[in-house]
């Protein structure tokens, strides 16, 4: 009988067991302290994890395998074989909730073809609660990851979008590398019609969190927040 494939979520960003505490509950915790084979994107942070999850038995006796963009898909059975034949997993994430916007989507959908019991627990999305903080349409949403960095592109795909959200009433979100965050506000707020509502979550459940939601003309008059190398999530509703 094969064992089990946990989804265990990771906080959004750096932080101490307190941090972890504060997102993760004690059930999940308890299950990612006793899980002995992990799969995560890099090998280095997730025994950072393993260690603020406080485990059972010494790090250095748990097995950690990587899976990332660099994996080729010839391998992902490999990272099953365990798991096959009877051990309990954890995959986890670098921040977040694992295979949403993560390579782990890969292992979850090989999982299934090879009729292992995935088990998805309790833990932050930064996808989610921006949508949830951001009073834009949650019956109706679209994640789109990251935008075109060519310029024209951008602004070619965001004019898509907003048309997409108006047409639809559905709220688009996306998101950037930390370094590029100001330079797509200024061309979100340049690009969008004046009406169109806009939100901006950063550094969500950690100290300095701050989300912005109005409307392009009002971002236009009021100072928008640090956005530099803090990581966002960008969502827009068109009127």
């Amino acid at each position: 009988m094969s064992g089990v494939l946990y989804l265990i979520p990771n906080t959004l960003g750096d932080g101490d067991t307190d941090a972890l505490a504060a997102v993760l509950p004690a059930p999940v915790r308890a299950r990612a302290a006793a899980l002995h084979y992990y799969i995560g994107e890099n090998a280095k942070t997730t025994r950072v994890f393993l260690k603020k999850v406080g485990t059972e038995r010494p790090i250095q006796e748990i097995e950690v395998r990587e899976l990332n963009v660099n994996t080729p898909p010839g391998a992902i059975d490999a990272l099953l074989k365990p798991i096959l034949a009877g051990t309990d997993a954890g995959l986890v994430s670098e921040a977040g909730c694992p295979a949403v916007a993560d390579p782990g989507a890969l292992l979850v959908r090989r999982a299934h073809e090879r009729g292992v019991k995935v088990v998805p627990m309790v833990g932050p999305s930064s996808i989610l609660l921006a949508l949830m903080a951001s009073g834009l349409n949650g019956q109706s949403f679209a994640f789109h990851g990251y935008l075109p960095i060519d310029a024209a592109e951008r602004v070619k795909r965001l004019r898509d979008l907003e048309q997409q959200s108006r047409k639809a009433r559905q709220t688009q979100i996306f998101i950037e590398t930390p370094y590029r965050n100001k330079a797509l506000l200024d061309t979100l707020i340049a690009t969008c019609a004046p009406s169109t509502l806009l939100c901006v979550a950063v550094d969500l459940t950690l100290e300095n969190e701050t989300i912005a939601s109005r409307a392009i003309s009002d971002w236009k008059k009021k100072p928008a927040p640090d956005l530099h190398k803090r990581p966002a999530i960008f969502l827009l509703l068109a009127n």
